[in-house]
């Protein structure tokens, strides 16, 4: 090996490692004694345009305005039980990326875990920049330790209620890494509140598309055109917008 190369690669993977060890921040998550929790509501993953010609555009996360995504934690958790994920930009960044090479751990497979796993590190930014929503607030006394824990037990809930297939190697390899440096150097990170944040037009945009009359009746036949008028004034949509997921519980 090129002595360049391996000094990249040192740079890359030891030093985080020796980061680690010395702040003593990252973990080890022992994913069989995590407790089952519980998914409610529903998430809906949008990919928006930038409104350019370059192709370009960046995944948001979308409550559901009625039945929003929540995590109940099992066990007895110190300090939040319930955890409701705001709006926000994603792309399951919040999972290193060598965890989401296993079968069945792309982002968006397991979905509801790393939306809720990314907006927590979202939360903690922007606790570091001083710039927290109320419910960022709620989860402002959880360590690092808490949010790999918290994965364990969101993906053990997710094989526990069937939403996916179990795999044993990759689900405790994903919750060991989210305890791992790369993932600890994430959550220390500053001046990150920012670029994780979702503009006001923005929001009203992806939502005027997702839960506009039509798109509602779309993807909930049930529910009548009249019912879905009440929900959300029309407002105009500048940008491409695509439905990538919706999983509901």
């Amino acid at each position: 090996m090129p002595f360049r190369t391996f000094v990249a690669l040192a740079q890359r993977f030891f030093t985080p490692l020796t980061i680690c060890a010395t702040l003593t921040g990252c973990g080890a998550v022992d994913y069989d004694a995590a407790p089952v929790g519980e998914f409610t509501g529903s998430l809906f993953v949008m990919w928006i345009g930038e409104g350019d010609d370059t192709g370009s555009g960046r995944f948001v996360y979308v409550p559901d305005q009625n039945n929003p995504l929540r995590f109940t934690r099992g066990g007895d958790p110190a300090g939040v039980k319930v955890i409701e994920p705001e709006i926000m930009y994603t792309d399951g960044g919040s999972i290193p990326k060598q965890a989401q090479l296993f079968k069945g751990f792309s982002p968006w497979g397991y979905a509801p875990a790393y939306m809720v796993h990314d907006w927590i590190y979202v939360a903690r930014h922007c606790l570091t920049d001083g710039k927290p929503t109320a419910r960022e607030e709620t989860i402002k006394d959880m360590t690092f330790q808490d949010s790999a824990d918290l994965t364990a037990e969101m993906i053990k809930t997710l094989i526990h209620s069937q939403k996916v297939s179990e795999n044993d190697v990759a689900s405790r390899v994903v919750s060991g890494t989210v305890a791992g440096p790369a993932s600890y150097q994430r959550w220390v990170i500053r001046g990150a509140c920012d670029a994780d944040r979702v503009s006001e037009e923005l929001r009203r945009e992806v939502e005027s598309a997702l839960f506009a009359p039509r798109a509602l009746v779309e993807l909930r036949p049930a529910l009548s055109t009249s019912a879905a008028a009440d929900i959300l004034p029309s407002t105009p949509v500048q940008r491409e917008v695509k439905l990538i997921t919706v999983i509901d519980f």
